[in-house]
């Protein structure tokens, strides 16, 4: 079985941090704290973010190396 095409992850971060974004929409910090869904729901789209970061290749990490 091929490897998938690294752009992809591209798209499904995007999604991640859309998803995190909605989940986290007008609520303040102890809101959001408290709230275990809405946490455990966005700290579960933030590693899943983090874990597709790993398929983009170094060079083109290196291309525009102000994103970490």
């Amino acid at each position: 079985m091929s490897e998938r095409e690294w752009r992809f992850y591209l798209d499904d971060m995007i999604s991640f941090a859309e998803k995190a974004l909605a989940y986290t929409e007008g609520l303040d910090q102890k809101t959001f704290v408290a709230n275990g869904l809405h946490y455990d729901a966005t700290v579960r789209n933030l590693e899943l973010l983090g874990e597709a970061a790993t398929h983009i290749p170094s060079d083109q990490r290196d291309v525009c190396p102000a994103i970490p």
